[in-house]
């Protein structure tokens, strides 16, 4: 599933290709994703310029005079520029021409993804609810351990909450952790300040390096030019049960919490 890095490449690779044009077609070959999309959204972008392109946690937000497309990538989404005669595929539901003849096409072989319209962001119910971004710097070690404190949920679960800090997917919480030291299955209301401060850091740290090398490859993504990301090569846990721990040779423990995998050093974290 394409996390917060994919999602930010996605942003950033779109963004120079769509700022500034104005929609002059809007198809949409299937409804059916997550949720049906409305017609109001083809009506609220048609020849209408795109002001902004920006990312709230894993949301796409395309903004226009007239209101604002939310888009999410789903489980097996992706968001492409497209420049050539290319044909649409099986799963290429959503197509938006620009003024340019570039064209952004979205790709979703599962459909849990979604394109919505809205002409009150700000208010929207996908979004109110959303903590703090992680790389903002309202994002640190003293908001989380207030956060936490009387909490028995374990910390990565925590920290994989949306209400607490948004974007922090299993592949980077996994990452995160492991840099910190803290064993994932550690009750959030047990961790001190200084604990969790360097915890922010390594969040902060990791989700920039993946933003920086593209994002992680994962078998279903591909980002805006049709390229893989590569911060896989990177990984330190995720992925690599029962390979030795890279900073003790220990070797790593792959368990399952909240159907999710984690993987983590028995020696290092605590």
């Amino acid at each position: 599933m394409p996390e917060l890095p994919e999602v930010e490449t996605t942003r950033q690779g779109i963004a120079p290709h769509c700022q500034g044009q104005t929609v002059t077609r809007v198809e949409v070959r299937n409804p059916n994703l997550r949720w049906p999309v409305p017609a109001e959204l083809a009506a609220g972008m048609q020849q209408q310029p795109i002001l902004a392109v920006e990312r709230r946690a894993k949301y796409l937000l395309l903004s226009f005079p007239t209101g604002t497309a939310i888009v999410h990538l789903g489980m097996s989404g992706s968001l492409r520029v497209i420049t050539d005669d290319t044909p649409a595929q099986t799963h290429d539901h959503v197509e938006v021409e620009l003024s340019s003849g570039v064209r952004l096409r979205y790709n979703d072989p599962r459909r849990f993804g979604c394109w919505l319209w809205t002409e009150t962001p700000e208010s929207h119910p996908l979004l109110t609810s959303l903590g703090p971004e992680p790389l903002a710097s309202e994002f640190d070690g003293n908001y989380l351990f207030h956060l936490s404190r009387h909490r028995k949920t374990p910390v990565k679960s925590f920290l994989m909450d949306n209400h607490v800090v948004v974007g922090v997917g299993n592949i980077y919480a996994n990452e995160s952790l492991f840099k910190a030291g803290i064993h994932p299955r550690r009750p959030a209301g047990r961790i001190s300040r200084d604990r969790y401060q360097r915890l922010a850091e390594h969040v902060k740290e990791t989700l920039a390096a993946a933003i920086l090398q593209g994002g992680t490859t994962l078998k279903d993504f591909v980002n805006s030019d049709g390229k893989p990301g590569y911060f896989a090569q990177s990984l330190l846990v995720y992925g690599r049960g029962g390979q030795p721990c890279e900073s003790c040779g220990t070797p790593l423990k792959e368990i399952r919490m909240n159907q999710r995998t984690t993987v983590y050093c028995p020696r290092c974290q605590r």
